[in-house]
């Protein structure tokens, strides 16, 4: 598995391909959520995901887009969250979030982030330290919920958390940043 962290403009056509079918299989196919993908915040986004084999038809196994909130706020969204069929209950989605946070405190160090979830993952995202921050709202004919993590004030180590790695799994680093 080689994770890549990618602005968009870092991004090879094929690989922004590959980005918006995996989502469209995800929240159009699978969630039947039909709604304009494009949604004009993919430029100004940070890009994290996780692909295997690029020459397969469905190589991303996670994805998760990092961006300035739309609000007033100071605050950072993290979006488009998906892992792919063959990869969830393995860590991947574990995996994902860690290193969205991590990536988040080294870019944007100190600020809050913003997750927007289908309301029976809230126990998931949690687990990082997540709180939830409203009641229960109507997406896409779908129940989800906001939750809100902040960093530790006066820490160094903003964001440390126990990996948990696949022993089978081969991971490689590409933060590229401009």
């Amino acid at each position: 598995m080689n994770w890549k962290t990618l602005e968009f403009d870092q991004l090879t056509a094929r690989e922004l391909y590959l980005i918006m079918r995996a989502r469209s299989a995800v929240f159009v196919v699978e969630r039947s959520h039909v709604h304009l993908d494009a949604d004009g915040h993919d430029e100004h986004a940070l890009h994290l995901f996780a692909v295997d084999d690029m020459t397969r038809q469905m190589p991303i196994l996670a994805y998760a887009r990092i961006r300035p909130c739309d609000s007033e706020e100071p605050d950072i969204a993290i979006d488009k969250i998906l892992t792919s069929p063959g990869r969830r209950g393995d860590g991947t989605a574990h995996a994902l979030i860690e290193r969205a946070l991590q990536v988040i405190c080294k870019r944007w160090p100190g600020r809050a982030v913003w997750v927007t979830a289908p309301a029976g993952l809230s126990g998931f995202y949690e687990q990082f330290g997540f709180r939830k921050m409203d009641g229960r709202l109507l997406e896409r004919g779908t129940p989800h919920i906001s939750l809100r993590w902040q960093p530790r004030k006066g820490s160094r180590n903003l964001f440390a958390v126990q990996r948990r790695e696949r022993e089978s799994d081969t991971i490689v680093d590409s933060f590229e940043f401009l």
